[in-house]
């Protein structure tokens, strides 16, 4: 087998076990999709059961392996719940994707309710943190393992009126930086994925404001918004053993928004 060939079998996945936070729709389905198809047996999750389950169709419509399991990965029961059903159906996960999250309040600093800031916190960096522990005691035991928590460029630049998203994003780069120290030499990988402005069902509405709409755009190199495809090859990366001397680190997705 050439170099080459070698190279590209390193992306392959066949044989792994990925769960995808937050995998029903937008970037999460394509994510977890995009796995499936490189080979891994896929656990997509949602809250709510009927949109899980309709990602698991597509996968299986596609020939993939899936699972879907509906949770709040805000709640540490139901996470521990979930990952005892992967354990049970698979017995083993090689991948995490902690992509579950919410920008909910586009609002100014001084305007933000305390429940408006639990909400956010809870969902976007508490939950990174619960299936992280649980997907990491179980990878200890296996040897191997990795983890790739979805950021945001909010979470290494200043976004206005994104005071809560912007803190929680930022803690996800750092809670990544600690788990890849102190697990490497348990053979797992943590890794944040940093995507800038992605046209999703949750970011469109602001996109199409006649407002801010434009500036989003313009302010990139490549003056337009990410599309949930564009993320996919990235994770895959980061997921296979391409990535086998890559840890800690924060991959930015995001046309040079953060360049200038």
């Amino acid at each position: 087998m050439s170099d080459v060939a070698k190279a590209f079998d390193r992306f392959k996945l066949d044989g792994r076990v990925a769960l995808v936070t937050g995998s029903s729709r937008g970037i999460g389905r394509a994510i977890a999709e995009a796995l499936a198809m490189a080979g891994a047996s896929v656990v997509v999750n949602g809250r709510g059961a009927e949109s899980a389950k309709s990602a698991e169709d597509a996968i299986r419509a596609q020939g993939g392996q899936a699972l879907a399991v509906a949770a709040d990965v805000s709640d540490s029961t139901a996470v521990n719940a979930m990952f005892s059903q992967v354990m049970a159906t698979f017995g083993r996960i090689d991948i995490l994707v902690n992509n579950v999250g919410v920008s909910t309040f586009y609002k100014r600093a001084e305007d933000i309710t305390e429940a408006d800031w639990d909400l956010v916190m809870s969902t976007n960096l508490k939950s990174v943190f619960l299936c992280a522990q649980a997907a990491g005691r179980l990878m200890k035991e296996q040897g191997s393992g990795s983890i790739i928590n979805v950021a945001s460029i909010g979470g290494l630049v200043a976004l206005p009126r994104l005071a809560a998203y912007c803190t929680a994003k930022g803690g996800i780069v750092q809670l990544t930086k600690v788990l890849a120290v102190e697990w490497a030499a348990d053979g797992i990988r943590v890794n944040t994925l940093a995507p800038g402005w992605v046209e999703t069902d949750m970011t469109r509405s602001l996109f199409e404001h006649p407002r801010f709409g434009p500036p989003l755009r313009d302010n990139a190199p490549m003056s337009r918004t990410g599309r949930t495809e564009e993320i996919v090859g990235a994770v895959l990366y980061l997921a296979s053993d391409a990535a086998s001397f890559t840890t800690g680190q924060a991959l930015v997705v995001d046309g040079g928004w953060t360049a200038w």
